[in-house]
């Protein structure tokens, strides 16, 4: 398996690959394809890292995440997504790993993420309810330091990333 950035080429597997991931999840709006564009258009897609076995069979996006009260620059990671028949299979934590080793290597602070504690502590994501985005239960919040801060306050997502888009 090849980990490597995404090319413009590559932009209609993304698309079809994340909206095939979430289709069956049922917290899933079905927005995430249209997600990663939008923060693709924006100039928000910090970074875009596919896993390629002959063809793409997995993805993921780092973008921009301010912290209040939290030193450093921090990224929000999102939407990650593997394809179906190559799902549990390490894949996602692979891409994860993979974008954070370059973030850490441009010098970010940390990477956060809202999402399920049970999939993202296994790559390393923890929770300490320091942290607060939008009313969501502090449970589905959490981060990983890359440089040691630990962070505290309300997170600011991309704005493709906000829960009202208007």
């Amino acid at each position: 398996m090849l980990i490597r950035p995404e090319t413009a080429a590559d932009h209609e597997a993304i698309y079809d690959l994340t909206r095939d991931a979430f289709a069956p999840m049922s917290f899933s709006d079905g927005s995430e394809p249209d997600i990663i564009n939008q923060l693709r258009e924006d100039g928000d897609l910090t970074l875009s890292l596919v896993a390629e076995q002959d063809e793409i069979i997995g993805h993921v996006a780092f973008s921009p995440a301010k912290i209040t009260n939290a030193e450093g620059i921090w990224y929000g990671l999102g939407p990650i997504s593997v394809r179906a028949d190559k799902q549990k299979h390490g894949i996602g934590t692979k891409l994860a790993h993979a974008g954070l080793d370059i973030l850490r290597k441009m010098g970010a602070a940390g990477c956060v993420l809202t999402g399920n504690p049970d999939v993202y502590s296994p790559m390393g994501f923890t929770n300490d309810h320091a942290l607060t985005y939008s009313g969501l239960n502090p449970k589905y919040i959490l981060f990983i330091t890359l440089n040691g801060t630990i962070p505290k306050g309300e997170i600011d997502f991309a704005e493709a990333l906000q829960e009202d888009h208007s």
